[in-house]
């Protein structure tokens, strides 16, 4: 998540939109019949048109430029700030509001976020990978699908069909999200666009000479707060910084793992993101042999309502003022660099905390190659599943109260998906 799509107080003041309950019951399973060839009519197939990997995630503005229609998209999504009946009038007064703002925070940062070529790069490098160890599901194509930036799902989903998947010719996608730890307002937000512009270009798609409807099979990677690949490459990361201090006071150093926060009205409709975020916590932290006293902390809470906390900044703060000088802030949340990072952790927390030399961030995920192999891994592991998505993502939080939320779970749910193909 990022920050400014949760520092909004006019949200906590309006009531979520009202909309009645579909509780569903389905299960991912297993595909049991294989697909059928295309078509003669069709000369793509699925075995030449290859595997599209698309990884999934918030996106952020690459110019100044694009800040005001990056806000505008993120106001406007209600699975992240829910405004209710009021949320065509309110979002775009919000997000013109805070337009000048933002604009200056990425001018701070180099005039743009660089989730996008990272996101990308990334990408590119994993197929890479994948080409070598998963044969039998190459090509790996990457995609990129930003939920409030360009590349937008919808362009992600007609540059697809433009590359010789759907359309009656079938194809396979995988969607990666690249939030490893699933929360409603990212993955799921993500997720449901994803469901709402398949409808809108494949919804209608007639059957194909062989029966089958032609259109791209999708399959999930949901959540991933616990891979070992993942944990591995935060571990190195946190090694490689606590090298930084001098080796008397190294085992004393606190680490402090950094997540987006939530409003607790969000945690208490039962959204699962708080217990993988701790779950990756205690990953890392045994991986490290608990070498180091640590805590959780949690950034971006803004207005007057209750957030999910302490928050990081003011974490920072308190140590400080006990004495406790030298911290190691983790972006535990975070696969790549952003505002967050650049902005909020950088200038923001350690730039105020009065002690730059001894206040330290990790680095950052970004061109990792163990992260990436790790991607590889995780995308292999899944590719050889058979597996639709989890069954944890068929699950809807118990407050759940969105029918569009139990449409798009019920769709990826029930995609039949065979082993290696």
């Amino acid at each position: 998540m990022a920050s400014m799509a949760l520092r909004l107080p006019t949200a906590q003041l309006c009531k979520a939109a009202r909309s009645s309950s579909f509780r569903p019951s389905f299960r991912c399973a297993q595909q049991q019949t294989r697909w059928l060839a295309t078509p003669t009519t069709h000369p793509v197939t699925q075995k030449n048109v290859g595997t599209a990997m698309v990884f999934l995630n918030m996106g952020g503005p690459s110019t100044l430029d694009e800040v005001g229609d990056f806000l505008s998209r993120l106001f406007a999504d209600a699975d992240l700030i829910p405004l209710g009946r009021l949320q065509n009038y309110l979002g775009p007064l919000i997000s013109k509001r805070r337009t000048p703002k933002i604009q200056k925070q990425y001018g701070a940062i180099g005039g743009g976020s660089p989730i996008r070529k990272w996101s990308e790069y990334q990408c590119e490098e994993m197929c890479k990978i994948l080409d070598q160890i998963s044969p039998e599901t190459a090509p790996h194509k990457p995609y990129v699908a930003f939920r409030y930036a360009n590349p937008l799902t919808e362009e992600m989903y007609k540059k697809l069909l433009a590359d010789g998947f759907g359309n009656g010719r079938g194809g396979r996608a995988v969607a990666f999200t690249q939030y490893p730890q699933y929360s409603c307002s990212t993955t799921g937000s993500s997720l449901n666009e994803l469901w709402k512009w398949r409808q809108r270009l494949e919804g209608k798609a007639g059957p194909s000479e062989d029966g089958k409807d032609g259109t791209i099979r999708w399959s999930v990677i949901d959540r991933w707060p616990t891979h070992p690949g993942l944990v591995e490459a935060f571990a190195r990361n946190i090694e490689e910084k606590l090298a930084e201090y001098p080796e008397e006071r190294r085992k004393d150093v606190v680490l402090l793992f950094s997540a987006h926060s939530l409003p607790m009205s969000v945690v208490n409709r039962g959204d699962p993101y708080p217990q993988e975020i701790g779950a990756t916590v205690q990953a890392v932290m045994q991986r490290l042999n608990f070498s180091n006293p640590y805590r959780l902390c949690y950034q971006s809470q803004v207005g007057p309502q209750p957030w999910l906390g302490p928050q990081t900044q003011t974490s920072v703060e308190e140590y400080i003022h006990k004495g406790q000088k030298d911290l190691v802030l983790i972006p535990i949340a975070f696969t790549s660099d952003h505002i967050e990072t650049l902005y909020e952790l950088d200038q923001e927390v350690i730039g105020e905390s009065g002690h730059p030399d001894t206040v330290k961030r990790v680095e950052s995920l970004n061109g990792n190659p163990v992260f990436i192999k790790a991607l590889a891994d995780l995308a292999k592991e899944h590719l050889d599943s058979g597996l639709a998505c989890s069954h944890q993502n068929s699950l809807r939080c118990p407050g759940c109260k969105s029918e569009r939320c139990a449409a798009s779970k019920k769709f990826f749910a029930g995609q039949e998906i065979l082993p290696g193909h």
